[in-house]
């Protein structure tokens, strides 16, 4: 692909009683992003206009399209998903909210199989909200690698300096170490290393692993897990020329700066990695779907109801989630 393609980046609006609009908004008014893409939001401009109010934004402005065919350049563009009239009632779980949100995943998904948009850029949604008899998914990350039948796929967290990703994603912490085993670690690393490789341009990448126990196991003292599963996984990987080291115990880990050695982090479930990346990134984290053959980013955040409609959103995790899916469609065309 040309380098002097711009890039078409789909948004999908997701809880319209979140922050979403306030966050997208106060990221494309940063003109620099239009220099580099085509944002195209599926949403509803009425919500857009309520929520440019409250961001104090006048000077914001968008295109209405009909389709992604033939977008303006150089403006934020938005599809409009809907011509009902909407509610929005910042903070609160609705079901038009969910409703919205599942529609915009759809519209938006359909333009990406069509190959209408290069990549998707999603806001926050509120699982609870949405429809349970059509979206029956535990996140985005789920709901992608069906719409797009990658079995392997994976939640990256990323920042210029920090990746981390996860054998387990959304489980409950008492199922967390049922679904460990050998082979999950394995694909898990495998899938890393590709995306390292692929999306971040990284050679040779180096991988850390983490322990699932305290202490890493202390030796069978605290579990068993360390030599049974992740070592025995470890070695495996290293058999098909993936750089893997550890386990790691998390804590110290992170705490001595180990990480800073590593290319990426694979944590064994979700607060384990999810805890320090955050105090890492300092609101500028990223989420990335790896193993996928589409891209799919989204901020590190969710739909923060706390603050909704109190202009008191951080919108640098969003812009970043933009420039990451800007950069990943370039190094895989590269």
């Amino acid at each position: 692909m040309s380098e002097n393609v711009i890039y078409k980046i789909g948004i999908t609006h997701g809880d319209i009683n979140g922050i979403s609009y306030e966050v997208i908004i106060k990221a494309l008014a940063d003109n620099r992003i239009i220099d580099l893409c085509t944002p195209i939001i599926y949403g509803n401009s009425k919500i857009v206009q309520f929520y440019k109010r409250i961001v104090e934004i006048p000077e914001f402005s968008f295109q209405i399209i009909n389709n992604v065919d033939t977008p303006s350049l150089k403006k934020v563009n938005l599809l409009n998903i809907s011509e009902k009239d909407i509610l929005v009632e910042p903070g609160k779980t609705t079901y038009d909210a969910g409703h919205l949100a599942e529609l915009s995943l759809n519209y938006a998904c359909r333009d990406l199989k069509s190959d209408k948009i290069h990549a998707i850029v999603t806001a926050p949604i509120n699982k609870s909200n949405m429809p349970r008899e059509s979206f029956k998914f535990p996140g985005h990350t789920e709901f992608f690698s069906a719409q797009f039948n990658a079995s392997n796929s994976m939640m990256l967290m990323i920042t210029d300096t920090l990746k981390v990703g996860f054998v387990t994603q959304h489980l409950p912490l008492s199922a967390v170490a049922n679904q460990i085993s050998c082979d999950v670690i394995l694909k898990k690393l495998k899938i890393l290393h590709t995306s390292l490789l692929k999306d971040f341009l990284i050679v040779n990448p180096k991988i850390a692993v983490l322990s699932l126990n305290p202490h890493a196991g202390d030796e069978g003292i605290i579990g068993f897990e360390e030599g049974n599963t992740i070592i025995p996984a470890i070695q495996k990987a290293w058999n098909e020329s993936v750089n893997a080291f550890g386990p790691f115990a998390a804590d110290g880990f992170f705490g001595s700066g180990e990480y800073r050695k590593y290319d990426a982090v694979l944590a064994m479930y979700h607060d384990q990695g999810m805890i320090p990346f955050k105090l890492l990134s300092q609101n500028e984290g990223v989420n990335f779907t790896a193993g996928l053959p589409i891209v799919r980013t989204s901020p590190a955040h969710g739909t923060a109801y706390d603050i909704a409609g109190k202009n008191k959103a951080d919108e640098r995790s969003f812009r970043n989630a933009i420039y990451w899916a800007i950069d990943i469609v370039k190094n895989r065309n590269s």
